[in-house]
């Protein structure tokens, strides 16, 4: 056995049976091994960044690790933006980077490069293994470390040798995972002393508190004390819809988020941070709460928010509470595109259990109150700010919920990052359809443009522009494999999508706007 099949076995062994991969001549004792032992799925993306972002997807739908496979230090590189997202949106994978042969290395070969310092920036474990008979051993800590709650990037390097040498040792056994930590007993009294005796209080809710059964536990809270809940700006997955909370999150632009933290003189965070701006602009605080409220932890982001909602419960004698429902499905809406039209008709027509990856951006950013009436689905966010995890978390996100509809509301000029990803969904028969939302512009840049301060002229709208020439979505889509359609109307968008879900492949609707 060389070190390359026993790394294979132990990824198996420890549960990681999906590998994402973009591989290159280092990896090839990789590829070899993926192709004579049974177990792995494998699936190919043209692109690198394609590759991290469906591993996150992955991760966020079936709560467990993916391996991905790339190419040498560039290859990681060309990853990063997405890695960066999965950082944020902390999901757990093992990147399994290929490099120069141990003895090649000191030579600086065309391919050389700096691997571990471009992957210290966006993992939480990084290692470089040695020799091949320390592959199996450093993949299940590799394992363990990306599995340690409540997810993170473990970065193992494996230089080419370590992977046809042999590793007469054979398989690594695979690790404990480490439990979540649970909260402070006196962080549970001190959130219940300020629940019972001061108003305005918030509970913001994130990362692993945003499951229905956590919602559950924080409406209980609330009705009992009064307190009011909002979810983080941005996150990796909230459970929405019929029998969830209606719950609303931190708006992104400053001035609006400042006036929706204004009332609240105590903030309790679960699984979250106090909210601060994704940028700094002139004249404005970069801390949207109140400068003199108190900010209680109950738990951080890798705690566990139901035993510590739960005890907080019972520690108030919260009685239990309904969820009161949203009302009736909305019905489709007609005419011109709207974000508001848009979101009704989403709602009205998405199938039950469906997954939504969001990367409307500046459009998408009212969606939430319209389509608290839909079916249950889940929510993904775009959780870094690196804008082209769409199609790519999309994609991984079909793959680690099999069965149920993905929707990719789709910024265009973000789409046009990791178009390739299309190709993907069109070689493994995805049920993705990706609303490609075409206003042929950088529309959340010319809102940046002025919250700065700035005042556009030509050059810098031409900057901004995508059109001249005008991108062709059905033709891009075309080519990548996936059938598409164009529509100006919300009632052409509902017939397509209508369309799209009664078909088991992916589809791509260009909404012009």
């Amino acid at each position: 056995m060389n070190g390359a099949e026993s790394l294979v076995h132990t990824l198996l062994g420890a549960g990681v049976d999906t590998c994402f991969a973009n591989p290159g001549t280092s990896e090839m004792h990789f590829v070899a091994a993926l192709d004579r032992i049974p177990g792995m799925r494998c699936v190919l993306g043209l692109q690198e960044n394609v590759v991290t972002g469906m591993a996150d997807g992955y991760f966020r739908m079936a709560g467990k690790p993916a391996a991905t496979l790339l190419h040498c230090g560039p290859g990681l590189a060309n990853g990063l933006a997405n890695l960066h997202n999965a950082r944020r949106a902390r999901s757990a994978m093992v990147n399994c980077v290929g490099d120069q042969a141990t003895y090649h290395r000191p030579l600086d070969a065309q391919l050389t490069a700096d691997t571990e310092g471009f992957a210290r920036g966006v993992s939480g474990w990084v290692r470089t293994v040695e020799r091949a008979t320390e592959v199996a051993r450093d993949a299940a800590v590799a394992v363990q470390a990306a599995r340690t709650s409540p997810g993170q990037i473990a970065t193992l390097i494996l230089p080419s040798d370590t992977c046809w040498d042999e590793a007469p040792g054979g398989p690594a056994a695979a690790l404990p995972v480490p439990a979540a930590p649970q909260a402070d007993p006196l962080a549970i009294r001190n959130a219940a002393n300020a629940l019972r005796g001061r108003k305005d209080v918030l509970i913001l809710l994130g990362g692993l508190a945003l499951t229905s059964q956590a919602q559950a536990l924080a409406w209980r809270i609330a009705q009992a004390t009064g307190a009011h809940v909002l979810a983080e700006m941005s996150n990796s997955r909230v459970e929405r819809g019929q029998g969830r909370m209606q719950l609303e999150r931190v708006p992104y632009p400053v001035d609006l988020a400042i006036e929706a933290l204004k009332p609240y003189t105590t903030i309790i965070l679960v699984n979250s941070k106090a909210p601060v701006g994704f940028f700094a602009y002139p004249n404005k605080p970069s801390r949207h709460h109140r400068e003199d409220a108190d900010i209680l932890l109950l738990t951080r982001y890798e705690a566990d928010p139901i035993q510590a909602l739960t005890a907080l419960a019972e520690e108030l004698g919260a009685p239990a509470a309904a969820i009161p429902s949203p009302g009736p499905r909305p019905e489709a809406v007609r005419g011109a595109p709207t974000p508001e039209g848009l979101a009704q008709t989403l709602a009205a027509l998405m199938p039950d259990q469906a997954v939504v990856a969001d990367e409307s951006v500046s459009f998408g950013r009212g969606f939430y109150k319209f389509t608290h009436a839909a079916p249950a689905h889940d929510w993904l966010h775009i959780t870094g700010g690196a804008i082209g995890c769409g199609i790519p978390l999309a994609t991984g996100a079909a793959i680690g919920a099999p069965g149920r509809r993905v929707i990719n509301l789709q910024a265009d000029g973000s789409g046009m990052y990791t178009l390739q990803g299309l190709w993907t969904q069109a070689r493994e028969r995805l049920p993705v359809t990706t609303i490609v939302i075409s206003n042929r512009k950088y529309q959340i840049l010319i809102g940046e443009y002025h919250g700065v301060g700035a005042n556009p002229g030509r050059t810098a709208m031409d900057m901004l522009d995508l059109g001249n020439p005008n991108l062709d979505w059905v033709k891009l889509a075309n080519g990548m494999g996936v059938e598409a359609a164009r529509t100006n109307t919300l009632e052409g968008v509902a017939d397509l999508m209508r369309q799209s879900f009664a078909s088991d492949g992916p589809f791509v609707i260009e909404m012009e706007v």
